[in-house]
């Protein structure tokens, strides 16, 4: 890369001097030098010139000198750096200079060897601004993603759950920084059967959160259309395999309800397994089903399990965002670490608490450790 320099002076014997001594550099596409006699032409040059990497510049000129020229440098290009070329010992001039932005400055009678140390160092504090500036962008480009990717995984989450004479659900999300694709879902079915899903999407940022809206839709339609939770996910796994997914993949646990009969019928993708807390604080870990996450495989059946719940039994549906928090040590909480907390001599007395306590438990838990992952949880309570 060639990096243009605007030298300003108005001895006329400077330019070719410097072009003489600068040969070597000129030829290998070092430097590419352009000269103005005074501030005035040095701004012209600036303005018809965008490609200026830096300045090197006299102080004493006519018309407008190295100062007043510093600080019109911003207004043009506030990227530009300048050096200052000063009369040996002049330190007012040199004071002056640095406060009004300039980066380094040279003494006259200018050696070459210690002008060729600042000039390189001077570029290469250039190059290292730009790609701070780069970096900078691409950080605000991320952010907005991100924060489109946050608002996109916001509103296809319930706010209003369904409930009954008999039961209650609740679901909660606390996203991480890094959006990633978690998603919970309630559907009414027939017969007033109730169906549940809790998901987690691969992936961070836009493409999850649209490959979440995707799967959520499809999850939708599929538990309208079908009855049983594996034949849900088989299919809901068919139609991921029919779109370009990108290699990307979900998780998901969808379950039915019938608050009638208390049965509470599951399957699993490669998800966790329910957990059904008990009215005398017991616990029970229900059984995985087996099944791989969904949009990996086509054609696989999903296997399903069945579970009758008593009176104040709650279930809790979680993401990885809950059994893998880290606390500062590193250790995982575990879905142990849920199991004790709802321990025997805790009373747990509907879905909400219930959901809100399995979210300041995980808080609790990391304590001053960044979350790392999405932390979600959908309960249902049977009274």
């Amino acid at each position: 890369m060639t990096h243009k320099i605007l030298v300003v002076d108005d001895e006329p014997d400077l330019e070719p001097l410097m072009l003489q001594r600068m040969r070597r550099a000129i030829r290998r596409g070092v430097y590419e030098f352009v000269f103005a006699r005074n501030g005035i032409e040095a701004l012209q040059k600036l303005d018809e010139q965008d490609d200026i990497d830096m300045v090197l510049s006299d102080i004493n000129m006519p018309e407008m000198d190295g100062l007043t020229l510093l600080e019109q440098i911003p207004s043009v290009n506030p990227d530009i750096r300048a050096v200052i070329i000063s009369a040996y010992g002049d330190m007012q001039n040199i004071r002056t200079a640095m406060n009004r932005g300039a980066f380094d400055f040279v003494t006259k009678p200018l050696d070459f060897d210690d002008l060729r140390i600042t000039v390189d160092r001077t570029l290469q504090h250039v190059e290292e601004w730009r790609d701070a500036l780069k970096s900078r962008d691409r950080l605000v480009t991320l952010q907005n993603e991100l924060d489109v990717a946050s608002k996109m995984q916001q509103s296809i989450l319930p706010t209003s759950f369904p409930s009954g004479p008999t039961y209650k659900v609740f679901g909660t999300m606390e996203p991480a920084r890094n959006v990633g694709g978690d998603f919970y879902d309630v559907v009414r079915l027939q017969d007033d059967q109730i169906g549940l899903a809790i998901a987690d999407v691969s992936g961070k940022g836009v493409p999850a959160a649209l490959f979440m809206m995707s799967s959520r839709t499809l999850l939708k339609g599929a538990a309208i259309s079908f009855h049983e939770p594996g034949e849900v996910l088989s299919e809901v796994n068919n139609l991921i395999q029919e779109d370009d997914t990108a290699g990307m993949f979900v998780t998901m646990l969808y379950a039915t309800y019938s608050p009638a009969t208390g049965v509470f019928t599951y399957a699993s993708g490669g998800h966790d397994p329910p957990l059904v807390i008990h009215a005398d604080g017991s616990s029970t870990l229900l059984p995985l089903t087996g099944g791989i996450a969904l949009g990996v495989v086509p054609g696989l059946e999903y296997r399903q399990e069945s579970y009758t719940l008593a009176p104040d039994d709650t279930v809790i549906l979680y993401t990885d965002g809950v059994t893998e928090a880290t606390n500062i040590d590193d250790e995982l909480l575990g879905i142990e670490g849920v199991r004790e907390y709802f321990g025997p001599g805790h009373l747990s007395t509907d879905a909400e608490a219930t959901g809100m306590e399995v979210m300041n438990v995980v808080r609790d838990f990391t304590g001053d450790a960044p979350q790392h992952d999405d932390i979600t949880c959908l309960t249902l309570r049977q009274g």
